[in-house]
């Protein structure tokens, strides 16, 4: 198995979009990344188009991001193409860390699956069956985020990938779909929970909450049994910079108190680990994931413009967020079906557009 065989810790430098579209900056931070003593180095892949519908809302916390509109948002940082990501996985070779990327859209996928050693799935999509399968096709280890998820969509996912894709390596990481997560949500009892849970899976830990002074949350995680953690990272002069991800992002200084913590006597103060573990309960969806939940995920949307007694097909939709519309779980119950309406490009589609 792909993610048992793993060196543990392992370590992905979650970059995301702080890169703000700029190739040196990416490799400043692939360097400190380096420096941290990271196994992986992870950016995310999309196009705003393909992401959210023009009139999808925030998710996060508008203190950090003022940003009102994720197409705005996306549109800002959504520059790079292939050929940028065949440049930042020579930089991450250079320097022996995996190069990662998470698709958000089936065209991201196609030419990802030459430069990754396995994909992501973002918590957003746990929902979004055509990335799931498209993903699953490639034969290429996956790894999935739970956050916003209650134990029985987990549980859907492991089944499903299960059944149709038997021989593909799944693994699963606690994590608080919160853009910050407070630590009194970080909630790290549910690593047990997935661990007793899914006991045939490798279990990791993303986390979303500010950085502490000694690096303490992650360290816990992994005393508690995640193997793989994962974490937004940045620049050490832009740690703590609004907009973007670097607001939450860690630096190469909290990654080396991480590693020093692995073999420090120190150990966490008890009213600090009391806050973070949260309560013995199996997973649900926290309140601070609601509108995550609904903003994030996606729905079924309108790829073009469609007449009414049209039947739907395959490449009319496309699944968008926000999540307030028909499931990409449901789609196979929304193709062939016929319109009732005219419905334009971009409309997230609704049973009563449906006969």
């Amino acid at each position: 198995m792909f993610f048992k065989n793993l060196v543990k810790p392992y370590i992905i430098a979650e970059v995301g979009v702080n890169h703000e579209n700029s190739l040196d900056l990416a490799e400043k931070i692939i360097r400190q990344a380096k420096l941290g003593n990271s196994s992986a180095v992870k950016f995310q892949t999309y196009k705003a188009e393909k992401i959210a519908c023009k009139n999808s809302p925030y998710y996060w916390d508008l203190k950090k991001v003022k940003e009102k509109s994720q197409f705005k948002l996306f549109k800002k940082y959504d520059k790079f193409n292939e050929s940028h990501y065949k440049k930042l996985k020579k930089i991450c070779d250079y320097y022996s860390l995996d190069f990662l990327s998470t698709p958000f859209d089936l065209d991201a996928v196609k030419f990802l699956k030459k430069l990754v050693p396995f994909f992501k799935i973002a918590s957003a999509d746990v929902t979004n069956i055509p990335l799931i399968e498209q993903i699953c096709k490639t034969k290429k280890p996956v790894l999935m985020s739970t956050g916003a998820c209650n134990l029985n969509e987990v549980k859907f996912v492991d089944d499903f990938i299960k059944k149709k894709f038997p021989k593909t390596d799944l693994a699963l990481m606690h994590c608080i779909l919160s853009y910050p997560t407070r630590y009194s949500d970080a909630n790290l009892n549910i690593i047990k929970v997935l661990k007793k849970k899914f006991p045939h899976r490798v279990i990791g830990y993303s986390d979303h909450t500010l950085p502490d002074k000694n690096s303490r949350v992650i360290t816990e995680a992994y005393a508690l049994g995640a193997e793989i953690i994962e974490k937004h990272f940045t620049l050490d002069e832009l740690k703590g910079k609004k907009n973007n991800d670097h607001f939450h992002s860690m630096d190469y200084y909290d990654l080396l108190k991480f590693w020093k913590n692995l073999s420090s006597p120190e150990k966490t103060s008890k009213k600090f680990k009391k806050l973070i573990m949260g309560k013995k309960i199996g997973r649900k969806v926290l309140n601070c994931e609601k509108i995550s939940r609904k903003n994030a995920r996606r729905s079924l949307v309108t790829k073009k413009n469609l007449k009414q007694g049209s039947i739907i097909k395959n490449n009319d939709i496309i699944c968008k967020r926000p999540g307030t519309g028909i499931s990409p779980i449901d789609i196979r119950k929304i193709v062939g079906r016929r319109i009732t309406i005219n419905l334009p490009e971009d409309h997230i589609i609704n049973y009563s557009d449906l006969d």
